[in-house]
C-alpha cells in the first residue's frame, strides 16, 4: 500500500474572543459549524458531499459541546447528512490532533477530502456535579468548574503530578532560571507582534468573523500594554516570589478553527492550489507537572522523522500557554532561531481556546508558507497532564 501525499487547501478561524467577551453568547457547536461552513464556501468547486469525514478537537465536552461536536458542526453548517464527524480529545493539543488524524486517514487511503479543526468556548464551560455515592445525601454537594485544569482528581495520582498549570509554569521557570522580567518581555513581544500582524492585514486571509457579533480582531490583544503595566501585576500562583502572572500567561478564550485536507484526487476536485503539504508529526509524554516542556522532544522527533533540522525551518508556531513554558522550550532548543517563532504573535496575546488552538497553529503555519511561496514550518503545543505534539508542514 502506498502512502498518499496530504495537502492543506485552506484554513480559517474565528477571531479569538476573551473569557466572557464578544463570543461568550455563542454556543461552541455554533462556532464549530460556522468555520466548517465558511471553509466549504471558500471552495465553491468542491461538492460538500465529497467531504469524507470531519474531525474536530474539543478539550471539554462537558456542556453544549457534548454529543460529538464534530457531527453537530456538520449538521449546523448545513452539510449533507451523509457527511460524518468525529470529536477527538488531547486537551490543549486536540485541534492539532484532529488535523493529524485526518491527515493519517487520507495518507492511508481511507479518505480523500476531510475537514479538520477544533473548538472551545471556555466562557460557556459548565459547572458539573458528581453523582453521590449513595442516594439522597443530607449534606452539601460540590460543583466543579470545567473551564480549565484539574478537577475530580483521582486520589491515586501523586500530588506532584496534579499541581495547578500555573505552578507547573513556575517549576519550569525554576528549572531554567527564567526571571519575571524575561517572561514579561516575552509577553510584551507577543502582543506587539500580534497587533502589528493585524495592522498589516496578515490575518485577513484566514479569519472569518462570526455573523452578528461585533468582533473583527482577536479580543485579548493589548496594544497599549508595557513592561511597567505588566510589572504591576501580582503573581497568580505563588504569592511570595512567584513570577507567573495573568499578564505573562495565555488568557481564557473562545474560538474555532478549521482546515481542508485533501489527497491528489481531492485537490483536483477543489480546483485550488494548496497552501502546504503535511510532512510528518510526533507526540511524546513527560512528567505531568512539567507539561510545558512537552513540545521539546516531540519537535525533535517530528523533525527527525521529516529528515529536517531546526536550520531548515522558516516559521515555527509554538503555543504560548505561559511565557515561562515557551521560554523553557526555547532554552532547550539552542539551535533554533527564536526570530522565526510566532512571527504574528502567540497565544499570550491572541488567546488559547483549548480545543481550537492546535488547528489555529497549523492553519497559521500553512498560510505563512503560502505567503512565502516555499519553506518548512512547524506547529507544536504543550499539553496538560504531560504531553507534547508537533506537526511539520512544507511548501
Amino acid at each position: 500500500m502506498s502512502i498518499r501525499d496530504v495537502y492543506i487547501v485552506d484554513a480559517v478561524r474565528t477571531p479569538i474572543g476573551k473569557f466572557g467577551g464578544a463570543l461568550a453568547p455563542v454556543r461552541p457547536d455554533d462556532l464549530a459549524g460556522h468555520v466548517v461552513r465558511a471553509l466549504v464556501d471558500r471552495t465553491p468547486d468542491l461538492d460538500p458531499a465529497r467531504v469524507d469525514d470531519v474531525y474536530f478537537g474539543d478539550a471539554n465536552g462537558a456542556g453544549e459541546d457534548n454529543r460529538d461536536v464534530a457531527r453537530m458542526a456538520v449538521l449546523l453548517a448545513g452539510l449533507p447528512v451523509s457527511v460524518p464527524g468525529v470529536t477527538v480529545n488531547r486537551l490543549c493539543g486536540s485541534g492539532l490532533e484532529a488535523v493529524i488524524q485526518a491527515a493519517r486517514a487520507i495518507a492511508l487511503g481511507d479518505a480523500s477530502v476531510v475537514v479538520a479543526g477544533g473548538v472551545e468556548s471556555m466562557s460557556r464551560a459548565p459547572w458539573v456535579l458528581q453523582k453521590p455515592e449513595r442516594a439522597f445525601p443530607a449534606g452539601h454537594q460540590q460543583l466543579h468548574s470545567t473551564t480549565l485544569g484539574w478537577r475530580m482528581t483521582n486520589p491515586r495520582m501523586p500530588a506532584e503530578w496534579t499541581v495547578p498549570l500555573g505552578e507547573g509554569a513556575e517549576l519550569i521557570a525554576d528549572k531554567h532560571g527564567i526571571t519575571r522580567e524575561q517572561q514579561d518581555a516575552f509577553a510584551l513581544a507577543s502582543h506587539g507582534k500580534a497587533a502589528e500582524a493585524w495592522a498589516k492585514g496578515r490575518y485577513d486571509d484566514e479569519v472569518v468573523p462570526y455573523p452578528g457579533v461585533e468582533l473583527a480582531r482577536d479580543e485579548s490583544i493589548r496594544d497599549a500594554t508595557s513592561m511597567e503595566a505588566l510589572a504591576r501585576l501580582k503573581p497568580s500562583f505563588r504569592p511570595d516570589g512567584g513570577t507567573v502572572t495573568a499578564g505573562n500567561s495565555s488568557p481564557l478564550n473562545d474560538g474555532a478553527a478549521a482546515l481542508l485536507l485533501v489527497d491528489e484526487e481531492g485537490l483536483r476536485a477543489t480546483g485550488r492550489e494548496p497552501l502546504a503539504r503535511i510532512r510528518t508529526s510526533a507526540v511524546t509524554g513527560i512528567e505531568p507537572q512539567l507539561f510545558g516542556l512537552g513540545p521539546v522532544e516531540a519537535v525533535r522527533r517530528a523533525l527527525g522523522k521529516a529528515g529536517r533540522s531546526f536550520a531548515d525551518l522558516s516559521t515555527f508556531e509554538l503555543n504560548e500557554a505561559f511565557a515561562a513554558q515557551s521560554l523553557g522550550c526555547l532554552a532547550e532548543w539552542p539551535e533554533l532561531d527564536p526570530e522565526i517563532v510566532n512571527p504574528r504573535g502567540g497565544a499570550v496575546a491572541i488567546g488559547h481556546p483549548l480545543g481550537a488552538s492546535g488547528a489555529r497553529l497549523a492553519g497559521s503555519v500553512a498560510h505563512q508558507l503560502a505567503a512565502a511561496g516555499s519553506g518548512t514550518g512547524l506547529a507544536a503545543l504543550c499539553i496538560g497532564v504531560g504531553q507534547g505534539l508537533a506537526l511539520v508542514l512544507e511548501r
